[in-house]
């Protein structure tokens, strides 16, 4: 009864328009005052004990951080090291972009900035050497994915913060499945690139190697200080993102000076507005989340599931048709909000690893971002390209596949997500 009323009463909220945020907020209230036990003041006390989550703390900073990044010239330093790395390759400018984004998703920790910061630099610069316009979109689109699945990723900070798991060790299992991803899709660059007709690029000298990883070090070294001082022992990952704001002011501001000081209120109040947007978010869903605890609706799924016998590989399917489907019509942070409090208790039963449930919701929200008609990557490659929303929509589904494939692999080898957490804290 409880649970019908509760999702009833979300998906009718949701399917009326209102907000994701208002929906779980609303539909929360509704069920405590309808057949819930807690009073509207403890309730209020709840959501201030929840919202100040010591971990959340660190997503405002890297929120700054990522916006300071984009803003800057980071993106382009890091596009001139990737092509002069393997721009002589077949298909090597778009393998370029694929670098790129890599390298960008471990300072920016979003998606849809990945795609904007190295999209519209690398995409006209295909076009110029005579790649289908489609086809450098879709490769971008799909690339700028990796700006949740390597670290430092928000998404991944909010998963910690709702399952209680260690920021670090999500950090840490972003870290091989990040790699093997922008691997696999170089890979299908490479071989798609035999079949068509491109020119390549003769090797860069070694002198012009060095000069542009030197340039982009600067950017590079945040992921080192993120990374090396988590691991390291010198700090918190709430500490690391409070630490990584600072060194991007620096960065931005002192060595690249991309940015005037006049205009660092300007940024200062964008990464601001997204953070009131994702805690406004988060308190909502954290609400959520205590309503599922106190009526023990996670506790009696994963009873009808243990009884009913399902195999552990059987519910992370199940899993994974529900991310997927949640995923072409909701946004990340509010897939992982809803989620993972249902997932989380049923996984702990069945003897699924906490952490590799995360990574294989993080690659799910990846899909999302590139599949209509919410898919943030899809429009974001249509604003930067002047290309149609179901032409950029065509131009990503064929690279999809490679995407699909890899969440199956992330989903069902575990040690991809837990090698690298379990060598460097255990």
């Amino acid at each position: 009864m409880n649970t019908a009323i509760l999702f009833t009463t979300l998906l009718v909220l949701m399917a009326l328009g209102m907000p994701v945020a208002i929906s779980l907020g609303l539909a929360s209230l509704l069920t405590i005052l309808i057949v819930g036990q807690d009073s509207l003041a403890s309730l209020t006390i709840k959501i201030y004990e929840t919202s100040e989550h010591y971990t959340l703390l660190s997503i405002p900073f890297f929120v700054l951080a990522g916006a300071l990044m984009s803003t800057g010239g980071v993106a382009k330093r890091m596009v001139a090291f990737a092509i002069a790395a393997v721009g002589h390759l077949r298909g090597g400018l778009a393998i370029a972009g694929v670098m790129a984004c890599t390298l960008f998703a471990a300072v920016s920790g979003s998606s849809p900035a990945t795609v904007v910061a190295v999209g519209s630099i690398v995409i006209a610069g295909m076009v110029k050497s005579g790649y289908p316009k489609p086809f450098a979109a879709g490769v971008i689109c799909n690339a700028g994915t990796l700006g949740i699945l390597i670290p430092p990723s928000i998404v991944m900070v909010v998963y910690a913060a709702v399952t209680e798991v260690s920021v670090g060790r999500m950090f840490m299992a972003g870290v091989i499945p990040g790699l093997l991803l922008a691997f696999l899709l170089s890979l299908a660059v490479w071989w798609r690139a035999g079949k068509l007709t491109l020119t390549k690029s003769t090797r860069a000298p070694a002198s012009v190697l060095w000069s542009t990883f030197r340039e982009s070090t600067w950017g590079l070294m945040l992921l080192v200080i993120i990374m090396g001082g988590i691991y390291g022992g010198i700090f918190t990952p709430t500490e690391a993102a409070a630490v990584s704001a600072v060194y991007a002011v620096f960065v931005a501001v002192v060595i690249y000076r991309d940015i005037g000081w006049k205009e660092l209120p300007h940024v200062f109040l964008d990464a601001g507005r997204t953070t009131v947007m994702l805690m406004f978010i988060i308190a909502n869903a954290l609400l959520f989340a205590h309503v599922l605890t106190t009526e023990r609706i996670p506790q009696t799924i994963a009873e009808h599931i243990m009884a009913a016998g399902m195999e552990p590989w059987m519910f992370l399917l199940v899993v994974n048709i529900i991310l997927l489907v949640a995923g072409n019509f909701m946004e990340p942070t509010g897939i992982i909000l809803i989620l993972a409090p249902i997932f989380f208790p049923i996984a702990t039963q069945l003897g699924i690893d906490p952490i590799h449930l995360g990574i294989i919701m993080v690659v799910n929200m990846e899909i999302g971002m590139i599949t209509p008609p919410v898919g943030l990557n899809l429009f974001v490659t249509a604003g930067i390209t002047g290309m149609t929303l179901m032409e950029v929509v065509r131009a990503a589904l064929p690279w999809l596949t490679i995407l699909l494939g890899f969440l199956v692999l992330v989903t069902y080898v575990p040690w991809l997500s837990l090698v690298l957490p379990a060598l460097v804290f255990d």
